[in-house]
């Protein structure tokens, strides 16, 4: 299938501002700069950039502990989102979240939350309303593998498939939960499975493909807008970094327990290694193009970098504004 030039740059540089806000934390956390807990995206971009690419702005999608990606590929703001890492007053949530309470309405990122599951009953949510309103609007629901142990998943995908929602429960396996290997938690392993018990329509694709993660988005959002949501599609992907921070290494207490060979097997399925190769392989983009786009995409993480070390932490005084009595 062939691609017009400006998804296939837009779909690059969303991966890319993804990675390298990713990685330009790392320093940061490791120096305790960054003192909010910081779960790395890199190495599941693609998941985020196909899905998002497939969305309308005013398109809904919710995310969870792991949602700088998320939040990066709907529209959010760089500098807001680096703010907000910071704890800075110019944070997308004005310095009180931190890393795992990112939000911006104004491009349909209704917010992420740390507790497992807790925003997949909320995406339901927004996936009613919109079909009551028939504002033509789709729900995403992002979540990780760790999420099918709760059982409000499987209370929101029965009551979006009662109610035929504009919904997709976009799940992200990255074969752990926190530590726990997915096959020491699961008797079935295949996640979409279960899906299927409920009558909807279930895929289970390769996430670490943008170009597939982006034509299985758009069939599913194609489904939900013609009001035969909901959709359940399991992307199977792996996190390069530590469940929290870099490398899980607390306090001199290394706890990623990963196999080394497994680590290294799926660093050879990097998901921008692979859609750069399909850029100078169909000759869509030469090498100086690409490394021209490294170096933007570099500089505004700089310049982001900058603008949050720079923005002023909240006053003492205000430490309640924004709070609910």
């Amino acid at each position: 299938m062939s691609y017009q030039l400006e998804l296939l740059e837009n779909l690059y540089r969303t991966m890319l501002r993804i990675r390298l806000a990713e990685e330009s934390l790392v320093d940061p956390i490791l120096r305790g700069d960054v003192c909010t807990p910081c779960h790395l995206y890199s190495g599941e971009e693609a998941i985020a950039a196909g899905v998002c690419a497939a969305l309308s702005k005013d398109d809904y999608i919710f995310g969870n502990h792991r949602s700088h990606g998320h939040y990066l590929a709907k529209g959010g703001s760089l500098q807001a989102m680096m703010a907000e890492i910071y704890c800075r007053e110019a944070g997308c949530s004005r310095g009180r979240g931190g890393s795992m309470h990112l939000i911006d309405p104004e491009v349909g990122m209704l917010g992420s939350a740390p507790i497992v599951a807790g925003t997949i009953s909320l995406a339901v949510g927004a996936a009613l309303a919109a079909s009551i309103r028939k504002d033509g609007r789709v729900a995403v629901s992002f979540f990780g593998d760790g999420a099918t142990g709760e059982g409000v998943l499987y209370e929101s995908i029965n009551f979006a498939a009662l109610k035929k929602l504009p919904i997709i429960f976009a799940c992200e396996n990255n074969l752990y939960a926190t530590h726990m290997p997915i096959r020491e938690c699961r008797v079935d392993q295949p996640i979409y499975k279960m899906a299927a018990s409920f009558g909807i329509e279930c895929h289970v694709i390769d996430g670490n493909d943008v170009l597939q993660v982006f034509e299985a988005g758009r069939k599913a959002v194609e489904t939900c807008r013609s009001g035969n949501g909901p959709v359940f599609m399991e992307f199977m992907t792996y996190r390069f970094r530590g469940h929290v921070g870099p490398d899980d290494n607390v306090q001199g207490s290394h706890t990623d327990i990963r196999p080394k060979e497994e680590i290294a097997a799926w660093f050879q399925k990097d998901p921008i290694h692979k859609l750069e190769k399909y850029l100078l392989d169909h000759e869509v983009m030469d090498a100086e193009r690409l490394e021209a786009v490294k170096e933007e995409v570099a500089a505004e993480v700089r310049e982001a970098q900058a603008f949050a070390m720079q923005s002023p932490s909240p006053k003492r005084e205000d430490l309640l504004t924004y709070v609910f009595a």
